[in-house]
C-alpha cells in the first residue's frame, strides 16, 4: 500500500479531494499496534468561506491554528467533550481547508478497535458501530487531541491507497450533517459516501 505524498493533500478543491478519499485507507500505528480501515465517508470544509467550518471568515484560534498549516496535517477536536474528530488538512500553508473522516470500513485491527470501547473478547457486538460516525472513527483507530499536527507523512497516523477504486455511480453526496447553524451553507453538497456501504453515518439521501 503507498502513502498518499503531500501532493494529493496540497490542491486547491477541497471537494475534490474529499471525493477522492473513499477507498483509501487510514491507518494508525501504536506501540506496534495498527488499526485500519477503508474511508466510505468524508466531508469538505472549505475554510473561510464556509460558515460551517472552524475557520469561518478568517477566525484563528489556538485550536483551529493547525488548520492554516501544512497540507496533510491532522487535525483533531474534541465534540461534545467525548468525541475525538479526526480531519485532514489540504490546501496551502494558510488556506485553511479540511476534511472530516465520518465513517470507516474496518480492515485491520478490529479486536483492539472492539478493546478501545470496552468489548470484551467473546460479548456480542454490532459489527458496524466501531467506525460508523466520526467519533467512533477517532476512538477506534485510537485517535486523540495530542495527535493534532501530526504529519500523515509519519508512520504513526497516514492515510494510504491500495489500488481499490469506486466508480462514480459508487459515491453518493448530500448536504453535511449537524451544520444548521451554517445556514444556506449548510445545505451545501459537501458530505460523500460509499453508497450501500454499512458503515455510512447518518441518513443517505442520493
Amino acid at each position: 500500500m503507498k502513502k498518499l505524498g503531500e501532493d494529493f493533500y496540497d490542491r486547491p478543491d477541497v471537494v475534490q479531494i474529499a471525493r477522492e478519499l473513499l477507498g483509501k485507507i487510514l491507518v494508525t500505528k501504536f506501540d506496534g499496534a495498527v488499526t485500519a480501515g477503508r474511508i466510505v465517508e468524508t466531508e469538505a470544509y472549505e475554510g473561510t468561506v464556509d460558515r460551517a467550518s472552524h475557520a469561518w471568515n478568517g477566525r484563528r484560534t489556538k485550536r483551529t491554528e493547525v488548520m492554516y498549516g501544512l497540507p496533510g496535517t491532522a487535525y483533531i477536536y474534541l465534540c461534545y467533550g467525548i468525541h475525538q474528530m479526526f480531519n485532514v488538512v489540504t490546501n496551502q500553508r494558510d488556506v485553511p481547508h479540511a476534511i472530516l473522516i465520518r465513517a470507516l470500513e474496518p480492515v485491520e485491527g478490529q479486536e483492539l478497535m472492539l478493546q478501545r470501547f470496552g468489548v470484551k473478547a467473546g460479548q456480542r457486538a454490532d459489527p458496524y458501530f466501531l467506525t460508523k460516525g466520526p467519533g467512533n472513527v477517532g476512538r477506534a483507530l485510537g485517535l486523540h487531541t495530542s495527535h493534532t499536527g501530526s504529519s500523515l507523512q509519519g508512520d504513526e497516523v497516514y492515510i494510504g491507497d491500495d489500488g481499490y477504486k469506486l466508480k462514480k455511480e459508487q459515491i453518493g453526496e448530500s448536504p453535511r450533517i449537524g451544520v444548521d447553524y451554517a445556514g444556506e451553507h449548510a445545505e451545501w453538497l459537501y458530505r460523500f459516501y460509499v453508497k450501500g456501504n454499512r458503515y455510512v453515518s447518518g441518513k443517505i439521501t442520493r
